[in-house]
């Protein structure tokens, strides 16, 4: 069953333009209080339920944040602020706080002028479908609003930030520390812009922090794990070890080795497998994606490590995950999950996880990540103007058929809507470089041709 408004990754689109205007938001938290807190059963109990609401640095969050509170208000439901923060912080925080349930206000690493809502379950993980279903079955029937005595109140929870910066560094061993190494921080002028200096800080490194200066329309602009070329040249500006970078919200990571060579999340991934298997800690498996490299796939099958795919996006990481058992999981964008750490993706762990594989071995970020060589796969974004049945369309199907019979065994091609912008990803991953470039811009062309 499809959808109305929920995507891959919550709700998300252009500010002013439905979804994202303060009327819906309104309507939402007032739905989403009703569902995610067993509002009625609280309400016999003469307790408020409470949700957390955290935001990233959007301007547009001030206006959201204001509506969707409203709305909670409205429907009896106590609201904890947070300001500023992480999406994996709002994650944490719900649990810590024993909130029924947390949102944050985020449009991830799209830039400023879209925006999203994100929810949290008590237990700090993303929402199964069932419950999205359910919220948006809550959004068609009318707002009531409580008698007065008994609406929500709303308070600030002024020690947000400290108390997530502990918590990073309460996942990275306490008989370790980082000193003597010099990292440049990326914080894509977004939710990390305040926390994760500290931690990494604290830990011990000497830390050089750019992207460090929201102003509410500089998100992602220029810099973060989608533009990690500011990244790559001051590390070797600074003549750094290593530099890391998050994307506006703070749940993806990217790093970077001290010769400026990108690392992308497939490869942090193998850093982290590599060195749990070595040490002990590797409970199970890896959890990957479709648009996971085949060369990590190879790489862990060479290490008698099990791998298995889900689909895109984190929350379905997770499921797969929870199903196996297993612990690491992750996809190429940076989304990184350990659950022996978090409940959620996050850059701020992740990049830790790494670090500690790091010191305990004594190498280089580069040494380290030197055992997996990646395929080249090359993606190509197509913008769409109507709604494709890429299964059903007879030219793109025949274009991914002929791309396939030329590849043979030495590659995959994979094609999927995006789930939060109005995007056809087309993908191509093989041996040949040059024979990747050629049939990925092939498909593209099909389906350029198939979307206007």
């Amino acid at each position: 069953m499809s959808k109305k408004y929920f995507g891959t990754d919550g709700i998300r689109g252009r500010v002013g333009e439905a979804p994202i205007t303060p009327d819906f938001m309104m309507r939402l938290g007032y739905a989403a209080g009703r569902v995610l807190t067993g509002l009625d059963s609280h309400l016999a109990k003469g307790a408020h339920p409470a949700v957390l609401i955290g935001k990233d640095t959007r301007i547009s969050g001030y206006m959201l944040e204001a509506a969707l509170e409203a709305g909670l208000s409205a429907a009896g439901v106590d609201v904890l602020l947070t300001g500023p923060m992480p999406t994996p912080a709002v994650a944490y925080l719900t649990r810590a706080l024993r909130a029924q349930a947390g949102i944050v206000i985020s449009a991830s690493h799209n830039p400023f002028y879209d925006n999203g809502i994100k929810f949290f379950s008590s237990l700090g993980t993303k929402l199964p479908d069932g419950v999205e279903h359910a919220i948006e079955a809550a959004l068609d029937e009318p707002m009531q609003v409580m008698e007065s005595a008994k609406l929500g109140k709303a308070r600030r929870i002024d020690d947000a930030a400290g108390r997530y910066i502990e918590f990073c560094k309460s996942t990275f061993p306490s008989q370790l520390d980082l000193r003597g190494l010099k990292i440049v921080l990326d914080c894509a002028h977004g939710a990390t812009y305040h926390v994760a200096p500290p931690v990494f800080h604290e830990l011990g490194a000497e830390v050089i922090a750019i992207g460090n200066k929201p102003d509410g329309l500089n998100i992602n602009e220029q810099v973060g794990s989608t533009h990690p070329q500011a990244l790559q040249k001051a590390v070797v500006e600074h003549q750094a070890d290593l530099g890391i970078a998050f994307d506006g919200d703070g749940d993806r990571v990217m790093m970077v080795d001290h010769e400026g060579r990108l690392l992308d999340g497939d490869e942090l991934l193998y850093i982290i497998a590599a060195a749990r298997q070595q040490g002990g800690l590797l409970q199970g498996g890896v959890a990957g994606t479709l648009m996971t490299n085949l060369a990590l796939e190879h790489k862990l099958a060479a290490m008698n490590i099990p791998f298995a795919r889900a689909k895109v996006g984190d929350r379905y990481v997770l499921e797969l995950l929870n199903q196996n058992n297993w612990q690491l999981g992750g996809e190429n964008s940076g989304h990184i999950l350990t659950l022996d750490k978090h409940s959620s993706g996050d850059g701020i762990i992740a990049a830790l996880q790494v670090l500690h594989a790091v010191i305990q071995s004594k190498k280089t970020l580069g040494q380290l990540s030197a055992g997996l060589t990646l395929y080249p796969q090359v993606l190509i974004n197509v913008t769409t103007q109507q709604k494709i049945d890429l299964n059903a369309h007879r030219d793109i199907q025949n274009a991914v058929k002929s791309a396939e019979a030329e590849l043979k065994d030495t590659g995959r091609v994979l094609l999927r809507a995006s789930g939060t912008e109005p995007k056809i990803r087309v993908m191509v991953e093989g041996e040949d470089k040059s024979q990747v470039r050629a049939l990925a811009q092939k498909i593209a062309d099909v389906v350029t041709q198939a979307a206007f």
